[in-house]
């Protein structure tokens, strides 16, 4: 079972809460946090992009890095733990992309992939003049299906010929080639947004849902699991938990209680009112995350226990049909990957 970070691009972390660590991003910082995981056998490391945060009184993601920036700063500094930048379809071209990509793929040969996303956040894209519409919605899934198709015949080939509805290559090269497979990542939960992984990614991040609840990913595998064997492909799936551990039950409790006490609701408010405007499905990404219960934390599934309680819920996740690996998010990310190192991880099955 593969173990990831999702590293802490945006200032605070994941939780709109005054209570829980407040920090800018720094590269250091995640510099540090990836070296950590690599050190305790993590396989992967992922950083989001964020373009317009959500205010109150933590400035919640008012301030972030750069996906693939940070990562290409990162890159040299690991040796096995594979890293993942993430792109928004609406800023940058996939040509440019796919260089980019190649590029951090020298330093880092075989250990690269790029996470797709869509884009559903108008005003992230409106403050720059790219916001193509409130038809955005509608399309954004054929959008990035000829996103991915630009860039993998210049990974494949050097060379792409494509004229779609969104992107009019002619003759376009690109060299040198990746040095290893570049693994396309995503995370759209609505059933169309699964169907684009299906068919053109390799990797698709699922939500865990509810407090300790490790199996509530299990409908999300299924409906994965009908989309790929549709589109004949294997697709891994990683699903995504925040971890409040610590010695006792009643100890992690106890920080999971007076995080949520002081929970920013400014804050909250403004990414419930902005998610209301997304025009997918229900089962979208951006409703899930949302919904009001338990939006401290975006609605991630959160694990809260003493050590061997979330070691065991862990294994739980792990044994879910279909499930190939767990990204997870800490209140605390160095000292949450030193307890996880030293704690939990030996107590899991599936990581013996």
């Amino acid at each position: 079972m593969d173990l990831g970070v999702f590293l802490p691009i945006g200032n605070n972390g994941w939780l709109m809460s005054t209570a829980a660590p407040q920090y800018m991003p720094t590269y250091e910082l995640n510099r540090a946090v990836t070296l950590k995981a690599e050190s305790i056998g993590f396989e992967f490391a992922l950083s989001m992009i964020k373009l317009r945060g959500f205010g109150g009184a933590t400035e919640f993601w008012d301030h972030n890095l750069e996906s693939f920036t940070l990562m290409a700063g990162i890159a040299p500094a690991t040796e096995r733990i594979k890293l993942y930048a993430s792109t928004a379809t609406l800023t940058l071209p996939p040509a440019i992309v796919a260089r980019m990509a190649v590029t951090i793929d020298s330093m880092a040969p075989g250990r690269f992939g790029v996470n797709i996303v869509t884009g559903w956040q108008k005003g992230e894209y409106a403050q720059m003049g790219l916001w193509p519409g409130d038809g955005h919605a509608a399309t954004r899934y054929e959008q990035s299906s000829e996103y991915v198709r630009v860039m993998r015949d210049l990974w494949d080939t050097g060379r792409c010929d494509l004229d779609g509805e969104f992107f009019h290559m002619d003759d376009c090269r690109l060299g040198p080639l990746p040095q290893g497979p570049i693994e396309i990542v995503c995370a759209g939960q609505s059933d169309r947004g699964m169907r684009f992984c299906a068919e053109y990614g390799d990797v698709q991040f699922v939500l865990g849902s509810g407090r300790n609840t490790p199996t509530a990913h299990e409908q999300a595998n299924e409906r994965l699991g009908v989309a790929a064997q549709r589109s004949g492909r294997d697709v891994g799936v990683y699903v995504l938990f925040m971890v409040i551990a610590d010695e006792t039950d009643e100890a992690a409790f106890a920080r999971w209680d007076a995080l949520n006490e002081a929970v920013d609701r400014e804050a909250i408010e403004t990414m419930t009112g902005r998610a209301a405007t997304d025009g997918s499905d229900e089962r979208s990404h951006t409703r899930q995350l949302a919904m009001p219960e338990g939006a401290i934390n975006f609605n991630i599934g959160t694990l809260v226990g003493s050590y061997e309680g979330v070691a065991a819920m862990l294994d739980e996740a792990a044994a879910v049909p279909g499930t190939k690996g767990i990204m997870l998010i800490f209140d605390d990310f160095l000292q949450g990957l030193e307890v996880f190192g030293d704690h939990i991880q030996p107590r899991m099955e599936c990581r013996a």
